[in-house]
């Protein structure tokens, strides 16, 4: 076998690691690149960890939507860390190169996280139609039971499928380059290094994006069409403000997410190109986890009142 893995009777490579382009291509810009997302890791880390503390600390926050909430920032953490950390050692080291198991394990735990992703803002869609449409049944539709059951649910729904379609796709044969023009292993561009014809796998891809993608966001929007209905006819606009405030938030998360992720694996082949790919990959990978901690503080009472309440207890507490 030759340095490059090549059998000698065919074009066939057996690949033992695979080479992440990422922003190699921009060595004037490393410095800058390392001090923006070693921010950007901070700030996701402790917004998120923040949200965790206080709604398992503040009693005002023992609710479902505060349970899914600190599910959800639990999951912001575990997603971008599967990507974030890796680019930050490649800029720091100048090593590009990814074992393939490196790289199979960085793609499924990327697409378990994504689908429970999409589940888990499924379900919160649920529960804000739940409690603005029928605030009666609230409490026997939400019970303790019940939300557990919804974000254990979210949480592994998408394992089984998500392993098997990582196996299909590095069960392929390699032989175009081992250079992955993208800064993390992500479908599309594992894709385009594959020998033959791969629209088999181009398929099974879209069917599965389907299924944890389009069907959650299919779910959602029908929660939120009935939770509009409902709120359009509320007979007080103070009425029809409180509604809306208690899922503008989520709402926001979700345009944000859906939008750049349905983009990026549902448009045709022909309109993709490495340089969209990577910002849109950007924007809903690191992008958009970072400043979920903000929408949600920012625009919740509750969040900004407990958040304010830890404040004063930690400063009374250093205080002598």
């Amino acid at each position: 076998m030759t340095p490059e893995g090549i059998h000698a009777g065919g074009n066939v490579s057996t690949v033992r690691h695979f080479v992440l382009l990422g922003f190699s291509d921009l060595p004037e810009l490393q410095g800058f690149l390392s001090g923006v997302f070693t921010i950007i890791y901070l700030v996701m880390l402790n917004g998120n960890s923040l949200i965790i503390t206080v709604t398992i600390l503040d009693p005002a926050l023992q609710r479902p939507m505060y349970l899914f909430l600190a599910n959800f920032s639990s999951l912001e953490i575990c997603y971008v860390s599967v990507t974030l950390p890796r680019i930050l050692f490649e800029i720091w080291t100048q090593k590009t190169n990814i074992s393939l198991l490196g790289c199979t394990m960085q793609l499924c735990f990327f697409l378990m996280l994504a689908a429970t992703e999409c589940f888990l803002l499924a379900v919160m869609s649920y529960d804000c139609y739940v409690a603005i449409c029928h605030p009666l049944r609230y409490p026997l539709l939400m019970n303790p039971k019940k939300c557990a059951q919804l974000a254990a649910a979210s949480w592994l729904g998408g394992i089984r499928v998500q392993i098997r379609q990582t196996c299909k796709i590095f069960f392929l044969h390699f032989c175009k380059s081992k250079r992955i023009t993208h800064f993390f292993c992500d479908i599309p561009p594992i894709l385009k290094l594959a020998c033959g014809d791969t629209s088999a796998h181009e398929g099974s891809v879209y069917v599965v994006a389907m299924l944890f993608v389009a069907v959650p966001f299919m779910l959602i929007l029908a929660s939120y069409s009935k939770i509009v209905s409902t709120i359009l006819r509320l007979p007080t606009a103070q009425g029809r403000a409180k509604a809306f405030s208690t899922c503008s938030s989520h709402l926001l998360v979700v345009v944000l997410f859906f939008a750049s992720g349905t983009v990026t694996y549902l448009r045709p082949k022909s309109s993709q190109s490495a340089g969209t790919d990577t910002l849109l990959s950007l924007f809903y990978t690191i992008m958009t986890p970072m400043l979920n901690p903000m929408i949600y503080s920012l625009r919740n009472k509750d969040v900004i009142a407990a958040l304010k309440k830890l404040f004063f207890q930690t400063q009374r507490h250093r205080s002598p």
